[in-house]
């Protein structure tokens, strides 16, 4: 199974979009401070993720989440369910 994952930073209040085989793993690393895409923006916390079958799935949601259409389907959906 394959995560795309969403983090909103206490810091500057954005969200980082990312893509893992290995969820937990993953969010220790930046908790950590070693992403260094989200370690100049420490603390970070999960808001949502969504689980895919398989590496290629994962990965082109992700890209898809990462365009301008992409992000405005993000925000309506996380919106909804009451996450931002």
């Amino acid at each position: 199974m394959h995560f795309v994952y969403i983090l909103k930073s206490e810091k500057d209040r954005n969200l980082y979009i990312g893509c893992t085989g290995d969820l937990h793993n993953r969010l220790r690393l930046h908790q950590s401070g070693k992403v260094l895409s989200t370690k100049s923006r420490l603390p970070v916390r999960l808001i949502y993720s969504e689980e895919y079958i398989d590496k290629y799935s994962a990965y082109k949601m992700e890209g898809f989440y990462k365009t301008a259409v992409g992000k405005r389907a993000l925000k309506k959906k996380i919106k909804n369910w009451g996450i931002v």
